[in-house]
């Protein structure tokens, strides 16, 4: 998913806890799920700009090389702009775009 093109806000806002419970019925289970989704794009994100930054890592370090690398410091400017991923996760629940299950629930309907 391309985390630079959400809605999310970038800083914390007041929510209606009812909220969470519309897709789970179960406020603890919602907030579990949009945790686990916010470990995922955690990961996400920081393999992303792991790769990015690869390209300039160096392996003899000079005090000049730190001041002149430009490139490397609006790259990682940008991704501090970035809304935290548990902002992104918890946007995403609301939207209806994660996907989860509970096999504990699905067995207890097959019974």
């Amino acid at each position: 998913m391309d985390y630079k093109k959400t809605n999310a806000p970038t800083n914390t806002t007041t929510r209606n806890l009812m909220d969470f419970c519309k897709g789970t019925d179960n406020i603890y289970e919602s907030i579990s799920i949009m945790g686990k989704r916010a470990n995922q794009i955690s990961v996400d994100i920081k393999n992303e700009l792991s790769k990015k930054l690869q390209e300039f890592a160096s392996y003899n370090d000079s005090l000049d090389e730190v001041f002149e690398n430009r490139e490397q410091i609006e790259i990682s400017r940008f991704y501090e702009k970035l809304p935290k991923p548990t902002l992104i996760a918890i946007q995403e629940f609301e939207e209806g775009k994660i996907y989860f299950r509970n096999p504990a629930k699905e067995k207890e309907n097959l019974d």
